[in-house]
């Protein structure tokens, strides 16, 4: 109700396509009703389900640090679109009230953000004794505020907690549950709205609502009347650059941009860090609302873009953001500025809309990003899938998009390709007929190699395997793992969960289910189990599953001793896990096969 009211006495209308001005209030009191009513009941309410609603701010403490986004593209475009002559780009910021995103707020100078802090003196978890500030004083603040262009603003508001209710106001108790029948009626009573919404025609309540919240629709018919005109003479004398705003507004990509990614030979030996930073340069040339940065690691991760200079105070066209040491920040300020404008695409390194996670996080968190809703999570392999998941990432404008990066230098692998990266899973290699190999090898970033060198070594027993790039689980079709192949081995150097649904009741994962550590990556990789080796061992139990291991055919007897021993083996330890009943015999079958 709060922020309700003080959007209501500021008059503030937001714009659709985030540039037409439109009235936002009777959606926001329909809002309020239902809350008040008990009916269809909106705890936060989205930005894509409630117009007028910008931005869901998530986690407590989060509100401040996703306005700091909006102010800043608003900085930025119009510093780069606006004319002496001619302003196309101007609105203001209000938010509920971190210190990371508020310091850069000030660095920064966005004047144009104006914060409420809601003071209501209670926390949940006890009462308190509040009062209300009046509209004027409110009105007052924000013009003092709006007249200081260099700074921004915070207004502490002080508030009543369940205003309107004669048992509950200034109670915790009304913070998050629901009023009850007895209560609302007494609270409708109580401030005179003699209207149930629950029950009324839709006539009655459009009536009501018009009468007492739609009072500014006319004044914002016109300014969106105006601000059209403005445009259309902005596209006449600035052509050029009222095409650029209008695909930043619309999210128009440019005709041909996907070309642009780099496209890498197989022999080149490169960290995924400076094949992403190929990337973001290369995308930041045709796109032109590719902006983002680091936490002060920009040196470190790559993701600086060679062409253009600093988002700063005195430079606000610019497209590097130094955020400094403020991650959480720098993810909430993202979010931001993707949703100021569809066609602003965001990137930073960890936390955002379009972010790249590095090898520094630790190894459960691939697994957490894959099991959010609406997230793509990559992990790529080389230059080309590097290429593909920017591309993914790019044009999906309504998912947030997670590459995981490694450090180390590693080939271009033969078979993969940016299309590959569209189907989440892409055979790159296959010396099997009839889409039915003996087993099939799938990797994930660095640990492609790993399967590529495993297939080399099970292909030479006179095996046919599958190799396959699981770049993302979310985009994965089913047609490279087909359902007649139970052999199947993962190995990523992560935890393993969630790999079952993809290798089945008969196949292995090779992981890590353990917190990391730091070391070079060879030393890593023998200590963790991360190795060709591993993969050929798990490879031949998959298979001799497939068979249900008890008999030989004839090619078995072929193999050397060193080999039937190491099937023995892992067969045995199996069999003593499950308290197989024919271990004995089984035994028996084995030394007969020694002799």
């Amino acid at each position: 109700m709060f922020m309700l009211h003080v959007l209501q006495i500021t008059r503030v209308r937001y714009f659709s396509g985030n540039l037409v001005l439109k009235h936002c209030f009777p959606c926001m009191l329909l809002v309020t009703l239902r809350l008040f009513t008990a009916h269809h009941r909106v705890g936060h309410p989205e930005n894509f389900e409630t117009p007028g609603i910008e931005v869901i701010t998530g986690p407590l403490g989060q509100g401040i640090a996703n306005a700091v986004g909006l102010p800043l593209a608003e900085k930025h475009l119009a510093a780069w679109f606006n004319k002496p002559d001619a302003e196309v780009v101007d609105h203001y910021t209000r938010r509920v009230f971190s210190n990371e995103a508020a310091s850069l707020a000030g660095h920064w100078r966005l004047g144009k953000l104006i914060a409420f802090y809601g003071d209501n003196h209670i926390s949940i978890d006890g009462d308190g004794d509040g009062i209300n500030t009046g509209y004027v004083e409110i009105s007052a603040a924000i013009k003092e505020a709006k007249a200081v262009t260099d700074k921004s603003t915070l207004i502490k508001v002080t508030t009543t907690i369940g205003y309107g209710s004669p048992n509950k106001t200034n109670s915790y108790s009304v913070h998050g549950a629901s009023l009850g029948e007895k209560e609302v009626e007494a609270t409708r009573n109580n401030l005179g709205w003699l209207i149930d919404f629950r029950y009324c025609k839709t006539k009655d309540y459009e009536l009501s609502r018009d009468h007492h919240w739609s009072r500014q629709t006319p004044e914002g018919s016109a300014l969106e009347f105006n601000w059209n005109a403005t445009f259309a003479a902005y596209q006449k004398k600035y052509p050029e650059e009222a095409a650029e705003l209008k695909s930043i507004i619309t999210d128009e990509l440019p005709a041909g941009w996907e070309k642009a990614l780099p496209v890498n030979g197989e022999l080149s030996f490169v960290d995924q860090l400076n094949l992403s930073q190929q990337c973001l340069n290369a995308l930041a040339k045709v796109v032109p609302g590719f902006i983002g940065g680091s936490a002060d690691l920009a040196s470190s991760n790559m993701t600086l873009l060679k062409a253009f200079g600093d988002f700063q105070k005195a430079t606000p066209e610019e497209r590097n953001l130094r955020f400094g040491v403020r991650e959480h920040g720098m993810g909430a300020i993202c979010n931001d500025i993707a949703l100021h404008n569809p066609g602003l695409i965001p990137y930073s390194m960890r936390i955002s809309s379009l972010s790249e996670a590095g090898v520094i996080y630790p190894i459960e968190h691939i697994a957490s990003f894959r099991a959010m809703p609406n997230t793509l999570m990559f992990r790529p392999t080389d230059g080309n899938e590097t290429a593909g998941a920017y591309k993914i990432s790019v044009t999906k404008r309504k998912t947030p998009a997670i590459l995981a990066l490694y450090r180390q230098n590693l080939p271009q692998l033969p078979g993969t390709s940016i299309e590959g990266v569209e189907k989440g899973g892409n055979t790159i290699s296959d010396n099997s007929s009839g889409n039915n190999p003996d087993v099939i090898l799938i990797g994930t970033g660095s640990e492609l190699e790993i399967a590529t060198q495993a297939a080399e070594v099970i292909m030479k027993e006179g095996k046919t395997v599958r190799v396959v790039s699981f770049v993302c689980w979310e985009l994965f079709e089913e047609s490279v793992l087909p359902s007649g192949v139970s052999a199947r081995v993962s190995i990523e150097a992560a935890s393993t969960f969630g790999w079952g649904k993809i290798y089945g009741g008969r196949g292995k994962s090779i992981g890590i289910n353990s917190f990391g550590a730091s070391a070079a990556a060879p030393l890593l990789s023998k200590e963790f189990g991360i190795t060709v080796e591993a993969v050929v061992d798990a490879a031949i139990i998959s298979q001799t599953k497939r068979t249900r291991v008890f008999s030989l055919n004839s090619k078995s007897h072929q193999k050397t001793r060193k080999m039937r021993y190491k099937v023995h083996c892992h067969i045995r330890a199996e069999m003593l896990q499950t308290k197989w009943p024919l271990l004995h015999d089984f035994d028996l079958f084995y030394a007969s096969l020694s002799h």
